[in-house]
């Protein structure tokens, strides 16, 4: 034990020694937390054995060997030396930090070497963190579009270290968005927009040993369609099949679309109830395709779109009623020879919508665009012109309105009428109209001459009828109105006797008045008429 603490001073002298009158050289070595190394002893004489060295620390010795003993007050295992006197620490630690001096008896005086040795640590334990955001089963985050989202990202490392931010999207190279020292670093994205989708990375970078870690998410911004889904049809050449389209387009990710049969349910009218499902499937964009066998008159096909950013809530759907055609005009048509006459037909009922064609003759030969033949169509109405017609034009035609659902057809018979028939016709209008007034004119003019045609009981008939009554009146002034009345011829022999009226008066009618003169008629007998008569 003597010898070991001489050996100690020893070594401390000549330490001390070296330190003011050699050269001194340093050496400096970075290993990591936990590792093994192996520190040399360049202060040993060439080709000399030692007898003693030592390993200080810092300026304090920390382990000695002499010849085969090792000699340590450190924990055992920790710190050997090698029998070349090189230094081996097992599981380094923070406190194995520090300037690591060797030296041995006998040594050279001109050189002394140390050693520092620094710990490194990290970067690890990283940590980033992006909210609000949903995770989904792959790792990838998810945030809505218009929303703030927070980044965050931290680590561990010693001695110390930088952080920064990176994004690389979809049509960018990889672009720095912040960048910092210390164990956390955060920025924010305000209104968020798809351009903002893609990786974003946390670099974290040991500023000693620069080793540097990469911590990496993906991040999609999800949207919904704006506008609701469309369904549009298309009609193949043969009419019997048609194919539906539901298109939904301007959302992230694509949405879900279902291609359905819905009904009205007969317990609760105007309740829509599902009925068929015909496909569904992830996709912008669902086509199916149907035969004639499949639908009917009246049914709804209806395409419903899920997207994970609209609540089941709030359904979003396109849907339209299946409809036959069913074209109408006049059935009966007159043309007259030799004149251009057109045939009209309206068909707007369809859905889809029907083609529409003109079929002439019982055969239904299809009519062809020419110059006897003109076809038009405007919108809804469809028009056959045939020009010039003649009597071998007459007969049928056919409007034929064809949709998936089915056929229907308008019948329009085509009359075509001479000239002549024309000219009788208007001759017998003529003498009609002509016989018609002229009986007008003599019942006109037999009314207005009533008067003078009424003889004998008739006219006395016609009286009564009109209320007028003879009255025979007493009076004295004889002379005034002698002159006045005028005479009237004697009437027709009654009961053998001549009779004349005396006087005519209009008496209100009333029923007293009527019954006195019915009961008291009067007739004079002519024997003496100038003495029995007067005013």
């Amino acid at each position: 034990m003597k010898a070991f603490t001489v050996a100690i001073f020893l070594l401390l002298f000549m330490h001390q020694t070296v330190a003011a009158n050699g050269r001194s050289d340093q050496t400096t070595v970075i290993k990591t937390l936990g590792a093994n190394i192996l520190l040399p002893c360049w202060n040993t004489a060439i080709n000399v054995t030692p007898s003693f060295t030592g390993w200080m620390k810092n300026g304090q010795f920390i382990i000695g060997r002499n010849h085969s003993i090792i000699l340590t007050p450190s924990s055992e295992g920790h710190l050997t030396i090698q029998y070349n006197q090189s230094l081996y620490i097992n599981g380094l630690a923070l406190s194995d930090e520090g300037t690591y001096l060797c030296d041995s008896l006998p040594h050279d005086n001109k050189t002394q070497t140390s050693l520092t040795l620094r710990i490194v640590s990290g970067p690890e334990n990283g940590i980033t963190d992006i909210h609000p955001a949903t995770t989904l089963s792959n790792g990838t985050l998810v945030v809505h579009r218009g929303s703030t989202v927070l980044f965050n990202c931290s680590s561990w490392s010693y001695p110390s270290q930088s952080l920064s931010w990176g994004f690389q999207g979809v049509a960018s190279s990889n672009d720095s968005l912040t960048a910092g020292s210390g164990s956390w670093l955060d920025f924010r994205i305000e209104d968020i927009q798809p351009t903002a989708q893609g990786n974003y990375s946390c670099r974290a970078q040991n500023s000693v040993s620069k080793k540097a870690v990469d911590w990496s998410r993906e991040l999609l911004v999800y949207y919904s369609p704006e506008k609701q889904p469309e369904c549009q049809w298309k009609v193949w050449k043969n009419l019997s099949h048609v194919q539906f389209n539901c298109s939904w387009f301007g959302g992230y990710p694509s949405p879900t679309l279902l291609w359905g049969e819905k009904h009205q349910e007969p317990a609760r009218q105007g309740n829509q109830v599902a009925g068929q499902l015909m496909e569904s499937e992830v996709t912008d964009s669902l086509v199916v395709n149907l035969n004639r066998s499949l639908l009917f008159d009246g049914q709804t096909l209806k395409c419903d779109g899920h997207h994970p950013m609209i609540s089941a809530e709030d359904e979003k759907f396109c849907s339209f009623t299946l409809k036959s055609p069913y074209p109408e005009g006049e059935p009966l048509v007159t043309a007259l020879e030799g004149t251009n006459i057109t045939l009209t037909c309206t068909e707007s009922s369809s859905r889809p919508p029907a083609l529409t064609t003109w079929q002439r003759t019982a055969q239904q030969e299809d009519v062809v665009p020419s110059p006897k033949y003109v076809l038009s169509e405007q919108g809804p109405t469809f028009t056959l012109t045939i020009v010039n017609v003649a009597k071998q034009d007459e007969g049928l035609y056919f409007c034929r309105s064809e949709n998936p659902l089915m056929v229907r057809e308008l019948e329009i018979y085509l009359t075509v009428t001479t000239s002549s028939q024309y000219t009788g016709a208007i001759i017998g209008i003529f003498l009609a109209l002509l016989v018609v007034g002229s009986g007008i004119v003599i019942a006109k003019t037999i009314y207005s001459s009533r008067d003078r045609i009424c003889l004998g009981n008739g006219c006395e008939r016609m009286e009564e009828e009109r209320g007028d009554v003879l009255s025979l009146v007493e009076s004295d002034e004889e002379e005034v109105f002698h002159q006045a009345v005028p005479r009237l011829p004697p009437l027709p022999l009654t009961n053998g006797h001549n009779t004349t009226l005396v006087q005519i008066h209009r008496i209100s009618s009333n029923d007293h008045e009527d019954e006195e003169i019915v009961e008291h008629p009067l007739q004079l007998e002519t024997t003496d008429m100038e003495e029995l008569v007067t005013f």
